[in-house]
């Protein structure tokens, strides 16, 4: 299952340095708008604990984890919605992503030139805010002038249904303001909007405060930081700070010293450990688990997917030849200690093709290519 979320923000806000301290990788970070000319992808493991609990028991030959797409976007300038700076290829990549990941600079610093030429968090997530909202606002007047007419003369069922719709989104677009803010919308409604509208502010979002390193610790007398996170819990949507600086330097450590550095900290996990769990959660994502000797393996999967569904995750045959699945919970097998005991306890259940799979699920999959 490949899932991707895209990097964005103002040019010179940290995009480049996050997405190298995520990946490991060294894409171009340099002090001036555009650096980064083209989408550069990395793909980020999915820290797990569960993983490495069940990769002890089981001392497998292999271990693999769950993974997560990460897309680094050429920085966003005033007038990308008509094409100023970079503002099509901007766009383009966006559509490609499931999910936005905003990054917002929190920081102050003579030697990182801001292209609006002073810090203001409130007004760079007003100015991506209105570049997005003018590309889909031109997306749903094009809609509306081709449903509008079949359902006011042919009262076609497909364009009555969307008019209401398209209608909301318009009047908050309008505004300058994501389409996921849309009122009056039920969440059928919203769910369809996402699915056939292709709107890039219908995409969650979700933000990233990137605070200087001296704030890290104390993120309550950042202003920059707490403009963001009220812009982000009037929008329901989270926020993850990170000091890109401090991200880099731990991205380059040896793991062993990592956690040392972690503890200095005060914490057990990075910051890019907690942007990547809010990024497999803002997609509604969860994970099930493959073991034995020869592999324990991390698989992700849409929370409300059948066993069958998630069977066909792993090849197409599962999902076809489908008879039934062995499922049990991790935490089962931590608390009796292995796979033998869970199954001597009753705690291994036969699961059919109605079964929702749920996260931390261990599951065999019987099935039949010939059927």
């Amino acid at each position: 299952m490949s899932l991707k979320a895209g990097i964005v923000g103002l040019p010179n806000v940290g995009k480049s340095t996050l997405f190298n301290a995520i990946t490991n990788s060294h894409v171009l970070a340099e002090n001036y708008p555009f650096a980064t000319i083209s989408p550069n992808t990395g793909v980020v493991q999915v820290p797990d604990r569960r993983l490495d609990v069940l990769s002890a028991m089981f001392e497998p030959k292999k271990t693999i984890p769950a993974t997560f797409e990460f897309y680094d976007i050429a920085g966003l300038v005033k007038g990308a919605s008509k094409g100023e700076g970079l503002g099509n290829q901007f766009l383009a990549a966006i559509r490609e992503c499931d999910a936005i990941v905003e990054v917002v600079r929190c920081f102050e610093s003579s030697d990182v030139v801001h292209v609006e030429n002073s810090v203001d968090p409130k007004r760079d997530i007003e100015i991506i805010d209105l570049e997005l909202s003018m590309a889909d606002l031109d997306s749903v007047n094009n809609r509306i002038g081709k449903q509008e007419v079949k359902a006011r003369v042919a009262h076609d069922k497909v364009a009555s249904y969307e008019m209401p719709i398209l209608l909301a989104l318009k009047a908050v677009l309008e505004q300058g303001l994501p389409g996921r803010l849309a009122e009056g919308l039920s969440e059928e409604q919203m769910t369809y909007a996402r699915k056939n509208f292709f709107l890039l502010t219908l995409k969650p979002i979700l933000y990233v405060a990137n605070v200087a390193d001296t704030d890290y610790m104390d993120l309550s007398s950042c202003t920059h930081y707490q403009t963001v996170l009220s812009i982000a819990r009037e929008r329901k949507s989270d926020v993850i700070p990170v000091s890109c600086a401090i991200e880099s330097e731990i991205a380059s450590l040896p793991p062993e010293e990592r956690k040392e550095f972690l503890e200095t900290l005060g914490t057990e996990e990075s910051g890019l450990d907690k942007l990547v769990r809010a990024s497999y959660r803002l997609l509604d994502l969860a994970t099930f688990f493959t073991v034995g000797k020869d592999e324990c393996r991390a698989w992700t999967f849409h929370v409300g997917m059948k066993a069958p569904e998630c069977a066909g995750i792993i090849h197409s045959d599962f999902e076809k030849g489908f008879i039934k699945a062995e499922v049990y919970s991790y935490e089962d097998i931590v608390s009796l200690g292995s796979e033998l005991a869970v199954r001597e306890a009753g705690k291994m259940r036969q699961e059919g093709k109605e079964y929702r799979m749920v996260d931390g699920d261990i599951v065999f999959f019987r099935f039949n290519v010939s059927r």
